[in-house]
C-alpha cells in the first residue's frame, strides 16, 4: 500500500503516537506485509522470532516491540503492540467508506461492458471493456478489472483477508486495504470469493479461468492461462504460476509455491511448494504415479499378507 504522499517519520509516529528512532524526516512512502515489503515502506514485526527477518528486509521502517540496534539507513517506530498500530495506519490510510448507491459514482466501467441487475460496485473500481458482470455480484472498493472478464452470479471480489492474532480476550483482526486484480480474459464461475491483499494485491492473471466455488486467500496470485476447477481452496499469500492445473477439491496451504504447468489431481491437498512440469496426486500431494502404485500396494495388502502366511507354514 502506497500512501497518497511522502510522510516523514515523525508524521506517521504521530498518528499511531510511538517512539521513533531515526531522522525526524526520514520519508515513508506506504506499508505493507513482509512478503511484498518495498524500499520505502514500513513493515511491523511483534516476535523476536521474526526480528532479524524484518530488520534484514527491503523495508526502511521496521514497527517492532523493542528498543533495538537499528540498522544503516533504516528506521524504527517503537510500539508495546505494532499489531495494532499498524492497523491504526491502515485504518488511517484506507479507512472503510459507505456505499451510497449500487454502483458507485467513482467506478469506471469501460465500453461494451454489460452490468446485470442487483449487482454492487463500490468506490474507485475499475472494470475495462466488453465484460460481463452477471446479477448478484458483489466487487467491493478499489478492485481492478481488465477487458474481456466474466464474472457470473453470486461472486464476491475484495472481501477481507482471513488474518487473524490471539489475543487472551479473543481473536483480532488485521485489517484489510489491500486489493483484488483480475486481468484480461479471466473467467470466474458463479460463487467464487476472492480475497482482497493486506497491504497489496490478489491478483489473477491474463487468460485464467476459475470453475464455481472457488475461495482464494489474501495477496495470492494466480498466473497466466490457470485451470481451476470447483470446490479448491487456495489459502493466502501463494504463488501459482503460468499454467497450472487444479482439479476439483484441491486444498492449498499458505505461503508456497507451485510450479509452472503443474497439475493437482482432484481433492489432493499441498502441504508444501510444488515444481513444475509435473502431476500430482493425494494428501499431502506426491508426484501422481508414484501415488497411484503406493495405492495399489496398500489396496493388494491383503492378499499379500495372506500369500505371505500361507508360504510361511
Amino acid at each position: 500500500m502506497k500512501f497518497p504522499r511522502t510522510y516523514t517519520l515523525r508524521e506517521i509516529s504521530e498518528i499511531i503516537n510511538t517512539e521513533f528512532v531515526g531522522y525526524s524526516d526520514f520519508p515513508v512512502h506506504g506499508m505493507n506485509e513482509i512478503h511484498v515489503v518495498e524500499q520505502g515502506d514500513i513493515v511491523f514485526v511483534d516476535h523476536p522470532k521474526y526480528y532479524d527477518k524484518a530488520l534484514e528486509s527491503k523495508a526502511s521502517v521496521v514497527l517492532i516491540n523493542k528498543k533495538v540496534e537499528c540498522p544503516e539507513g533504516k528506521a524504527l517506530l517503537i510500539s508495546d503492540d505494532p499489531f495494532r498500530d499498524f492497523n491504526k495506519l491502515t485504518h488511517f490510510f484506507k479507512p472503510f467508506k459507505s456505499a451510497s448507491s449500487s454502483i458507485a459514482e467513482t467506478a469506471e466501467i469501460g465500453d461494451g461492458t454489460i452490468i446485470q441487475p442487483n449487482t454492487f460496485i463500490g468506490n474507485h473500481v475499475k472494470i475495462g471493456k466488453n465484460c460481463v458482470i452477471h446479477a448478484n455480484v458483489s466487487i467491493y472498493d478499489n478492485c481492478v478489472i481488465g477487458d474481456n472478464v466474466t464474472i457470473h452470479s453470486g461472486t464476491v471480489l475484495g472481501a477481507d483477508a482471513f488474518y487473524y492474532k490471539n489475543r487472551p480476550e479473543g481473536f483480532d483482526k488485521l485489517l484489510s486495504g489491500g486489493r483484488v486484480i483480475i486481468e484480461d480474459n479471466v473467467d470466474i464461475g458463479a460463487s467464487c470469493t476472492i480475497d482482497r491483499g493486506v497491504t497489496g494485491d490478489t491478483t489473477i492473471k491474463h487468460g485464467s479461468k476459475l470453475d464455481n466455488q472457488i475461495q482464494i486467500g489474501h495477496d495470492t496470485v494466480i498466473g497466466q492461462k490457470c485451470l481451476i476447477a470447483s470446490h479448491t481452496g487456495i489459502a493466502g499469500c501463494v504463488v501459482v504460476e503460468d499454467e497450472v492445473t487444479l482439479w476439483g477439491q484441491v486444498g492449498v496451504i499458505s505461503g508456497i509455491t507451485i510450479g509452472k504447468g503443474a497439475v493437482v489431481y482432484a481433492q489432493s491437498g499441498i502441504a508444501e511448494s510444488l515444481e513444475g512440469g509435473k502431476t500430482y496426486f493425494g494428501s499431502p500431494a506426491t508426484n501422481a504415479r508414484a501415488k497411484m502404485k503406493e495405492l495399489a500396494t496398500i489396496k493388494n495388502l491383503p492378499s499379500l499378507l495372506k500369500n505371505a502366511k500361507r508360504n510361511s507354514k
